[in-house]
């Protein structure tokens, strides 16, 4: 396939409401990057982690070039601010889950569009889920306190429930963003604390509270996909 075809297929089929809020979050980015002197970095971080959200909720596979860009300068942010669970995270696990993802997301694609094939957990899988979430949880707590993580409770949750997240992100499940609405819900109040104790990460802070809205978006818009398919 021909770039040109690609890039045509990849920016075809945008919503109004898309469309809608990336101006804002871009429009509010940048008034936090030249009002309020905002960390460049924090950014860039949160720039490509909204293209590539929007970008993935739409199921196409150029998701993952925003994604590998804003993980590098999210770990970058995590370790400024002593946030280890999510430096590791992103480090150990996003990055190379990232990659998997891209050619996962690259055997599932429809031919006509290139958007991905949506998949569903089935009872057994989210049972499975479950049982191992309540051990994971607590020895990442325990781990995250152990190096004296700044916020060991709140990084914990979103470092484990993120690390499922992406896993079912590779996997094209809609549970995804059940889990996102949980570790950006999380985030944003982590990242709202340390914004009122002083931090200048106003872009992340916003970031992350598109990023809830997104979840909840897109896990509408799949549910629609998947009963047009069972339908």
């Amino acid at each position: 396939m021909k770039l040109t075809e690609f890039i045509s297929k990849e920016l075809n089929g945008w919503k109004n409401f898309e469309i809608v809020i990336l101006l804002i979050a871009f429009s509010l980015i940048s008034i936090n990057a030249f009002v309020l002197d905002d960390n460049i970095i924090a950014i860039i971080s949160a720039l490509c982690g909204i293209l590539y959200t929007v970008i993935a909720g739409k199921g196409k596979i150029s998701c993952y070039l925003f994604g590998l860009c804003g993980s590098g300068c999210y770990a970058y942010l995590a370790l400024s601010n002593a946030l280890f669970g999510n430096l590791i995270l992103y480090l150990c696990y996003y990055i190379p889950a990232q990659i998997i993802g891209f050619f996962s997301w690259k055997k599932n694609l429809r031919k006509q569009d290139l958007v991905i094939i949506k998949t569903k957990l089935t009872n057994k899988q989210k049972i499975s889920l479950i049982l191992i979430s309540v051990p994971g949880l607590i020895t990442t707590y325990f781990a995250l306190k152990y190096f004296n993580d700044t916020s060991p409770t709140l990084d914990s949750i979103t470092t484990f429930f993120s690390v499922i997240g992406m896993y079912l992100t590779v996997k094209r499940c809609i549970e995804q963003w059940l889990v996102w609405l949980v570790v950006n819900s999380l985030s944003f109040i982590m990242w709202l604390n340390l914004v009122i104790h002083g931090q200048r990460a106003y872009s992340t802070l916003v970031m992350w509270g598109i990023y809830v809205l997104l979840a909840l978006y897109f896990y509408r818009e799949w549910q629609k996909d998947l009963r047009r398919i069972i339908d």
